[in-house]
């Protein structure tokens, strides 16, 4: 698996070049990369040319490819096509898995993120986090009483005031939309290279997402998202930045807490799909692993 992430932000073309990936921008401005070494790539500019070739390549190495549009928001993802080697036994556990067992892991999940929600909070604002860590001791199978909901709603108040929503157009919703498009994106690369159907969620059910299983995974990662907004929303110059976006890609090497250790969270993230594969084999919720923040970080 690849450790490195590109962002492409001016024009230029990519191909293959030596079994490595060759960038080109203006003459005789070129940089070539280890294919093996990427892991995501973000063509953050409409003047990009990919060779055919190139996203072969792509698909081959399971390296995630984020498209933008004209806004420079992520829109697209390109994905490898079921490499794993037990891709049908996988499958088949993903679909044979009840109810209540998604129920159960669906449960987890919530808890672990409003944990993660309580932590960032008291991050800036000491016992601001308490209600959030009482929501998830609360959380039954399923969250029939959306404690996820409540806890979301007490969440952002407290982090970026009473007055913000998260369908406004300014920095703060940018660059958390932008966060965790990058987050969606590699986690549904470790879904589809683990074997797994990324459009069949354990909750996420809707009929126009093929990533719902995805989107049911990053709730206990989006608040390091939300950690690092709410702790540059003071330098808001109005647009999300080059830097910021490259600031936010970044976050996939952010140090997160895992019950084998502390490791960054693109590899936190192949850990919580090695988990729920093991959970679809035996159906035992210890057998999940969701990130949780540093004590010490």
């Amino acid at each position: 698996m690849g450790w490195r992430s590109v962002i492409v932000s001016k024009p230029a073309r990519l191909s293959v070049k030596n079994r490595q990936l060759l960038l080109e921008q203006g003459e005789g401005d070129s940089v070539t990369l280890p294919l093996e070494d990427l892991c995501v790539l973000v063509l953050d500019t409409p003047q990009t040319v990919v060779t055919g070739a190139l996203l072969s390549e792509f698909a081959a190495h399971a390296i995630a490819v984020i498209t933008c549009d004209a806004s420079h928001h992520p829109n697209g993802t390109l994905l490898p096509y079921l490499p794993h080697s037990r891709t049908m036994r996988v499958m088949h556990k993903q679909l044979a898995l009840s109810l209540p067992q998604k129920k159960r892991a669906w449960r987890s999940l919530v808890q672990q993120k409003l944990r993660n929600q309580g932590q960032c909070l008291s991050r800036f604002r000491p016992g601001a986090g308490d209600f959030l860590f009482k929501q998830a001791g609360m959380v039954r199978s399923g969250d029939p009483d959306n404690r996820e909901s409540a806890g979301a709603r007490y969440y952002f108040a407290e982090l970026f005031g009473a007055r913000f929503t998260r369908d406004e157009d300014r920095w703060v919703n940018s660059a958390l939309n932008y966060g965790y498009a990058i987050l969606r994106a590699a986690i549904a690369r470790a879904l589809v290279t683990h074997g797994f159907l990324p459009a069949f969620g354990l909750h996420h059910r809707s009929q126009l997402n093929a990533f719902n299983l995805a989107d049911d995974l990053i709730e206990p990662l989006r608040p390091f998202v939300d950690a690092w907004v709410r702790g540059n929303v003071l330098k808001d110059p109005g647009a999300l930045q080059k830097s910021d976006k490259a600031a936010l890609v970044q976050l996939l090497y952010f140090d997160v807490q895992m019950k084998s250790g502390a490791m960054n969270i693109l590899a936190a993230i192949e850990h919580m799909v090695e988990s729920l594969g093991r959970y679809c084999d035996h159906a035992r919720i210890s057998e999940l692993d969701w990130p949780a923040f540093r004590l010490d970080g």
